[in-house]
């Protein structure tokens, strides 16, 4: 089993990303905002804890920057009917502790916006992690719901949805209001 990975980018996908050990090119699939993030950065060297799927006729590498998110990872891929491909999926539409808090707030509208997850498969890694997940405190629905409609605004100007998370990914706490939030998502849009 291989756990974890390091060594040098030789080449960035559209939803991999291939790392060189020793002169051996690992092709591991990985999330949209880490696939940002080694753009953006230029990384020359990387380290990454990973998931061996095992199939018949393939062996898939998932990489996650942390271990959090690859124990995430491996608690969606425990529901019955998500494969790793979902899971990752699931994870490139928001952040690890975003989707903690929506799944433990029984909000599945994160979980429906990958394709292949319907209303009755999110519903059902809803029910089966929901008890998981330890960050279902009072007060996160109104939070999500509010981020939604963050998300909401910044598209309907011209921004993708994930633009708009990488925005409001720092946001102060002290800003009040979904108008605030917004002008704020947009002048971190605008450096």
């Amino acid at each position: 089993m291989i756990s974890q990975i390091e060594g040098k980018l030789s080449h960035i996908g559209d939803k991999f990303v291939i790392i060189n050990v020793s002169g051996i090119g690992f092709k591991v699939a990985v999330t949209k905002d880490l696939l940002f993030q080694f753009e953006k950065e230029e990384t020359k060297t990387v380290s990454l804890f990973t998931y061996l799927s095992v199939k018949e006729d393939a062996l898939d590498l998932y990489g996650f920057e942390d271990r959090n998110d690859l124990d995430f990872f491996e608690k969606i891929i425990s529901v019955s009917g998500i494969g790793p491909k979902k899971a990752l999926g699931i994870m490139s539409i928001a952040p690890t502790q975003t989707l903690k808090k929506a799944i433990a707030s029984k909000d599945i509208s994160y979980l429906t916006q990958v394709s292949g997850i319907g209303a009755k498969n999110a519903e059902k890694i809803v029910l089966e992690l929901k008890d998981k997940m330890r960050e279902g405190e009072d007060g996160d629905g109104e939070f999500l719901k509010e981020e939604s409609d963050i998300i909401m605004a910044i598209k309907s100007l011209g921004y993708t949805a994930n633009d708009a998370r990488k925005a409001i990914k720092n946001m102060p706490t002290e800003l009040k209001g979904l108008s605030q939030r917004v002008k704020w998502a947009l002048k971190e849009l605008g450096k």
